[in-house]
């Protein structure tokens, strides 16, 4: 067994420092991924981008980050954990920096791709450090601090990002990553031992497989992203972009199956608790995610929101469970952690749910309650996930897993967005030309309601041909609301429905035998 010099145990001092500042890290990273949404159109109109162009300063990160993490094992082992998170959390700094120099909408996606590609590094390392620098009890502790990253992050973004927008200017959404950076390294810098680089590691490169791996995940990211934008396999950029996807993630599968020592140990998911943990992950990335997509879209399009205004929303997803995640650790003692992912995967669901029966009165302040479920029942998810995943690991597959379950996260939450949007668009099709059949059948209550809206609109000063045109448009519009806030419900039901697969999955993988 490997001996650590004196001051670099597990559990040490300096063990923790580097942890923390591995999860500060992380959180940045998973930060810059919402932090710019509220503020899309200040950034769009400052670089003279429409708003499709503009989907690209998010899909760059995403794809990027997507890329970066199944390169963070390889790297790591052959540079040394500690040098490669000081050069990666540096680059990321000077990533950020270039963003905010941004002169057109060409060089903010290079910016944010490189931004992207540096932050997606300290994800799953974050994650690494918690299981091979903390002792087994105390990992249930650096797993509620993983949680407080994964799920905290991005539910006080939108809030941040329109803060910092009103407040400064958008600029700054990229400087404040600039303090929190610099702490970062000196913490890692005083906590990580230091080591050789292990040339033979790097050396022995798995080039096939990292660029079967870069082209397969970066057309599927950007399929899942744009797809819906597009429509999907209508656009012949969608099409070709998804034949080169699969095509590479299966060569990049068969690569790394027969290699010896592959970039990324996908043997792992031949083991059944392992797999149905990744099960797991992908669908609790599908909703956190997809949640976040979809609540702000329902206020700015149904109520008319203002980012400021979401953002106070979606925060009420992160707080609460700050008053959670403490008790966690120690309920990890005396109940079984399969029980509790479970228990919070049906909180999770409970909050779907409670959203699957809005009206167009339904708006931010009754949205609380459901959000307040939802952020009291992640703790629950993320601190025994991450334990019940690797409990049948291997300390030498540590590197392999978190990359595995880091990956399945993010893919679930561009799988979700990418369900959200679609479903949302095409069932309120439905919904509006379902409610259009039905309207000859209440024509009378239809043509009062015409009668009224139409006097109100002549007393206002409209004449009566301007009047029954203003009449006609404004029950287009409420018909048009009241389709797509069906569709809102029907996709928060079925997000419940997916999330139950998850309770399953947890409650089936076998118990640690000690």
């Amino acid at each position: 067994m490997e001996t650590k010099p004196q001051g670099y145990e597990r559990g040490s001092r300096r063990a923790w420092i580097a942890v923390f500042g591995g999860l500060i890290g992380a959180f940045m990273a998973i930060l810059d991924i919402q932090i710019t949404n509220a503020s899309m159109k200040e950034i769009q109109g400052s670089l003279g981008a429409t708003l499709e162009e503009g989907s690209w300063i998010a899909t760059a990160y995403l794809v990027a980050e997507m890329i970066a993490i199944p390169l963070s094992g390889w790297l790591s082992q052959g540079l040394s954990v500690r040098r490669y998170l000081l050069w990666t959390t540096s680059a990321f700094i000077f990533a950020s920096l270039l963003c905010s120099i941004s002169w057109n909408l060409e060089s903010m996606i290079a910016f944010r791709a490189m931004q992207g590609f540096f932050g997606g590094a300290l994800i799953p390392l974050a994650f690494r450090l918690i299981l091979e620098f903390l002792p087994d009890e105390k990992r249930a502790v650096g797993m509620a601090l993983f949680g407080i990253t994964a799920t905290f992050a991005p539910s006080i973004g939108p809030t941040l990002g329109g803060w910092l927008t009103e407040q400064f200017s958008w600029h700054y959404l990229f400087y404040i990553n600039v303090p929190p950076g610099l702490i970062v390294m000196a913490m890692l810098a005083y906590g990580l031992e230091k080591k050789p680089v292990i040339w033979e590691k790097l050396r022995n490169v798995d080039l096939s497989g990292i660029i079967t791996m870069a082209i397969g995940m970066g057309c599927l990211e950007v399929v899942l992203e744009e797809g819906n934008r597009k429509d999907w396999f209508g656009s012949d950029l969608i099409q070709y972009l998804s034949i080169i996807a699969v095509i590479n993630i299966g060569l990049f599968i068969y690569i790394q199956l027969k290699k010896s020592e592959p970039l990324v140990n996908l043997r792992l998911l031949g083991q059944r608790d392992f797999a149905l943990s990744t099960m797991a992950y992908f669908l609790l990335g599908m909703a956190l995610f997809g949640a976040i997509y979809m609540i702000p879209l329902y206020l700015s399009q149904i109520h008319d929101y203002s980012p400021l205004e979401i953002g106070e929303v979606i925060m009420w997803m992160g707080f609460p469970q700050l008053l959670v995640l403490p008790f966690v650790p120690k309920l990890m003692e005396r109940f079984d952690g399969r029980y509790l992912a479970a228990f919070g995967f049906l909180m999770f669901s409970l909050s779907y749910y409670m959203n699957s029966h809005m009206t167009a009165d339904y708006a931010g302040d009754q949205m609380i309650s459901s959000q307040i479920v939802r952020a009291l029942g992640q703790p629950f998810i993320l601190v025994p996930i991450g334990i019940i995943a690797t409990m049948h690991i291997k300390p030498h597959e540590n590197a392999s897993a978190s990359t595995v379950l880091n990956v399945m996260r993010n893919l679930g939450g561009a799988c979700g967005i990418a369900l959200v949007s679609t479903l949302t668009d095409n069932l309120s099709r439905e919904h509006l030309a379902h409610i259009k059949e039905t309207l000859p059948a209440v024509s009378p209550i239809a043509n009062d309601y015409l009668m009224q809206t139409a006097n109100v609109f002549i007393q206002a000063g409209s004449d009566p041909v301007t009047a029954a045109a203003q009449a006609n448009a404004l029950l287009g519009q409420t018909m048009t609301q009241q389709a797509y806030i069906s569709a809102y419900n029907d996709v928060f039901f079925i997000i419940s429905c997916l999330l139950l697969i998850a309770v399953a999955a947890v409650l089936s993988i076998r118990k640690r035998s000690d």
